[in-house]
């Protein structure tokens, strides 16, 4: 793959984690003012912290894309979804991380 068809290939799949992330934003955390209120809501519930609700989510991924990597290729999600999902809560938790470094410097 040439460069100027990797830096294609990125700028579809950014596309596509964007309109994953604003289809999970309706469907989970039903707050446009939140981003972060499914995870916060089940913390609450477990009484652990919202960081730890992403990472479950996202090992759910990550298990999938090593079951893949392994060779087991038939899987209720497509790959190329899990893949997605993962960088979307990879996402997610940059901002968490960003979030907290802005509220220790107040």
């Amino acid at each position: 793959m040439t460069q100027s068809h990797m830096h294609k290939f990125m700028d579809n799949i950014w596309q596509k984690i964007t309109r994953m992330r604003d289809a999970g934003q309706k469907e989970y955390a039903h707050d446009e003012k939140n981003v972060f209120a499914n995870f916060e809501r089940a913390a609450k519930l477990l009484c652990v912290n919202r960081e730890k609700i992403l990472m479950t989510y996202l090992l759910k991924h990550i298990d999938g894309i090593a079951a893949y990597a392994n060779g087991h290729k038939s899987q209720r999600e497509d790959i190329t979804g899990r893949i997605t999902d993962a960088i979307v809560y990879l996402c997610l938790l940059w901002a968490m991380v960003d979030e907290g470094r802005e509220n220790e410097e107040l």
